[in-house]
């Protein structure tokens, strides 16, 4: 894209927002990001929809699924713009950035035509069913089961899911779960899209420390997928819930850095004011925040350009480690650049905003794998070393 159509391309979509963030909309103003993510949940709907009129939901997805068919280069530009002002967390990222694409990629026709303009317009919000209390890093354990019923053909979904982000918010939910009795690992998976509303589901919210109440346990006791709402095949989930996660490492990060960025920023703004900018120390490790930034939109930006599929490259390996890493060191940084400001609970909204910063990150080095799992994966999808001994339960 040349530097004219990107320059055009930015001011059309910084004067979009200027108009449109804008009345009841100003409230959302970098409200739903890190630790804040069931902040203002129905003028946040609301705001999607605002977004699907002007054609800003789902820029990157094919023009014929209802999309911009943005290049690379130019979601680049709107996630930016959209960051530099102020856009609120994405209540429809889940189903946008990564169950969208995945239909795109692997859906029947019938699928896409049910579920891709109810996400693009932001009549339908999703979840991802992922997690489970004995399969959080290791994926493969899961444990959630789905049996066929052999008079309706739909699938019966019985078992447990955590960490669900927004699930209370959610309409549908995609599940990973064990279709074939005593298969193990990798094998014998079913990717299923279900709906929330229905009996044998039990959403219960978990309370986090900052205060906020954004992910959930899940609970399937009986609860109904159509036979038709399969993504792939019956065993094929493995290969369906990893290309979602190529996704999940693809273009969203963008949006994800651009908070991070505004983040800094603000430590910054802050230790000017405060003098703590004047700490030797404190200069080394904003600049090493700043670099290690680029260094990640780098990264990002190397990944998509070859491969804008998202799959499961070796540098793609290495993203959620270095930005789980840096965020938390963020956290830190923010604490000790606010300095005994840090401890005291007050209604200034900058200092809450690094404080939840700094307890909201100490999970990122364990929530979508840890960092031991992470450098496993590493190590042995990535470089081909030797997998490390696993243990087996008695």
């Amino acid at each position: 894209m040349n530097t004219e159509s990107n320059s055009a391309l930015r001011s059309e979509i910084a004067e979009w927002m200027a108009t449109h963030l804008t009345g009841r909309f100003e409230a959302l103003r970098f409200r739903g990001n890190s630790g804040d993510g069931d902040a203002l949940p129905e003028l946040r709907k609301e705001w999607e929809r605002e977004l699907a009129r002007g054609r800003w939901t789902c820029p990157g997805w094919p023009e014929d699924m209802g999309g911009r068919g943005l290049s690379v280069a130019e979601q680049v530009v709107f996630q930016e713009e959209y960051g530099r002002a102020g856009g609120p967390g994405r209540m429809g990222h889940i189903g946008e950035g990564l169950i969208g694409p995945t239909l795109i990629a692997f859906g029947t026709e019938e699928q896409k035509q049910r579920f891709l303009p109810k996400i693009r317009s932001g009549e339908e919000f999703w979840c991802q069913g992922y997690s489970e209390p004995s399969a959080g890093s290791d994926l493969a354990n899961i444990r959630t089961r789905a049996r066929k019923d052999p008079v309706t053909g739909e699938w019966i979904v019985s078992g447990q899911k955590v960490w669900t982000s927004l699930a209370h918010l959610s309409d549908w939910i995609f599940v990973l779960a064990r279709c074939d009795e005593g298969s193990v690992g990798r094998n014998g998976l079913i990717f299923l899209l279900l709906p929330l509303d229905q009996h044998g589901v039990e959403i219960q919210p978990i309370r986090q420390i900052g205060g906020s109440a954004e992910f959930n346990s899940v609970f399937f006791e009986g609860a109904r997928a159509r036979a038709e709402h399969v993504v792939g095949a019956p065993g094929e989930g493995w290969k369906i819930a990893m290309a979602l996660l190529g996704f999940e490492r693809g273009i969203s990060t963008l949006g994800q850095q651009m908070s991070f960025a505004q983040e800094l920023e603000l430590i910054i703004e802050i230790a000017r004011e405060n003098g703590a900018g004047r700490s030797p120390i404190i200069r080394q490790r904003i600049a090493r925040a700043w670099v290690g930034l680029r260094a990640m939109r780098y990264l990002a930006m190397r990944v998509l350009a070859d491969d804008p599929s998202g799959d499961m490259r070796r540098e793609v390996l290495g993203y959620k480690y270095h930005w789980s890493n840096w965020h938390r060191d963020l956290g830190k940084l923010a604490m000790d650049v606010l300095g005994l400001e840090a401890n005291i609970v007050s209604n200034d909204p900058r200092r809450e905003r690094l404080q939840q910063l700094f307890l909201f990150s100490r999970a990122d080095t364990i929530y979508g794998g840890t960092n031991e799992i992470q450098l496993n994966l590493i190590a042995e999808q990535g470089l081909g070393m030797p997998r490390e001994p696993r243990g087996t339960l008695g």
